[in-house]
């Protein structure tokens, strides 16, 4: 049986970022992943992620998000790829927005440049938006969008550069706590390690399970869809990425890269469903278009096109919606990330820092404490 000091299941977005920072330190590394990633199985796939600064999930985010988007710009350096577009950031809802107000709070707590924009504001600087008069916008100028999948190859290429192993296509069947270390079963073969990082997405539920520990992870079927767009009106370099919160939904989307269309997708709702079983053809549920083709047709009519094309991935949400970055309760050397809730991308380098903190020192320097796996 092969020995390492730190096993990752999961090599997405979390993991890789993890298995960067620990091969880094010279940690004997081995990432395990059921696919090959970047790939189209999980959660990081689509070209693009919007990474916000000013926060209207909670004001407690912004450390480790401005800790991200330090790593984000220490990973272009390293690996000579563009991985991050200063877009701005435009966030609308109603005047009596909470995710809005709360957005505001914590430009203002952390001193982060916000500009409020009333409706007339935003529809006549950006004249493919038509915001209702009784709604309001926040701009962040210095927000913008992550290109997904290039950040997952270069933490890949990073790592693999550093020392780490990583074996694709390779599913874990089995966990197995082994005095102060863990044994962990693929179908070929089985390896041990001092420490585990389980990141394993949609599938963390049931290989939890299997470590005697039940959390509320619900994974569920997402869509995104692009749309042909006036380039003029919608085009990367003038037209900025976008959250609306509505009074019952709330939408984001991109700007149009390279005439590839604006790309629109729903946060709320979706189908609960077991990733093993999940139907991943765009349009197989009117929803898939309808809903976000509705939104278009409302507050950006000139990006209501042709459909380019669509994409189906995966939240797993939590019931709170905020993450789960702790340790097992029973096993101290099983470190365990999940339940991103469809918002966890932008953070996933600041998560593989502090995970990989977790695993050699015990502690992060980061305030992980709302994550904690026991206020459930």
């Amino acid at each position: 049986m092969e020995n390492y000091e730190v096993i990752i299941v999961g090599a997405g977005s979390m993991g890789m970022a993890a298995g960067y920072y620990l091969a880094k330190q010279g940690v004997r590394t081995l990432m395990l992943d059921a696919y090959d990633p970047p790939h189209t199985m999980g959660s990081h796939h689509g070209d693009t992620r919007i990474i916000r600064h000013a926060y209207g999930e909670g004001k407690q985010y912004v450390p480790l998000v401005l800790r991200a988007q330090e790593l984000w710009l220490e990973l272009e350096k390293a690996s000579g790829t563009k991985l991050f577009e200063q877009t701005g950031v435009l966030s609308a809802g109603s005047l009596n927005c909470s995710f809005l107000q709360e957005l505001r709070e914590s430009a203002e707590t952390y001193s982060l440049p916000l500009e409020v924009l009333r409706a007339e504001e935003v529809n006549t600087r950006w004249p493919g938006i038509q915001l209702p008069d009784d709604y309001y916008a926040c701009l962040e100028p210095t927000s913008g969008v992550l290109y997904a999948e290039k950040c997952i190859t270069a933490y890949r290429e990073l790592a693999i550069a550093a020392g780490a192993t990583l074996l694709t296509n390779t599913p874990v069947t089995a966990l197995q706590p082994d005095g102060d270390g863990v044994i962990v079963h693929t179908e070929a073969k089985s390896y041990r390690a001092d420490k585990l990082l389980l990141s394993a997405g949609a599938w963390n539920p049931s290989l939890t399970t299997s470590l005697g520990l039940t959390l509320p992870l619900v994974p569920t079927r997402k869509t995104v869809a692009w749309f042909g767009a006036d380039d003029e009106h919608y085009g990367v370099g003038h037209f900025p990425a976008f959250v609306f919160n509505l009074e019952d939904s709330m939408y984001y989307g991109f700007p149009s890269f390279d005439v590839a269309g604006v790309k629109i997708g729903r946060h709320d709702g979706g189908m609960t469903i077991d990733p093993d079983r999940l139907e991943r053809t765009f349009g197989a549920f009117l929803s898939d278009e309808g809903d976000v083709r509705s939104f278009l047709e409302t507050y950006m009519p000139q990006a209501a096109g042709a459909l380019r094309q669509g994409r189906v991935c995966i939240y797993t949400m939590t019931p709170d919606e905020h993450f789960v970055i702790d340790r097992h309760p029973e096993h101290a050397q099983i470190v365990i990330a999940a339940g991103f809730s469809g918002h966890g991308f932008k953070f996933s380098s600041a998560v593989g820092e502090a995970t990989s903190e977790l695993l050699t020192k015990g502690t992060s320097t980061h305030d992980l404490s709302m994550f904690s796996l026991r206020r459930f």
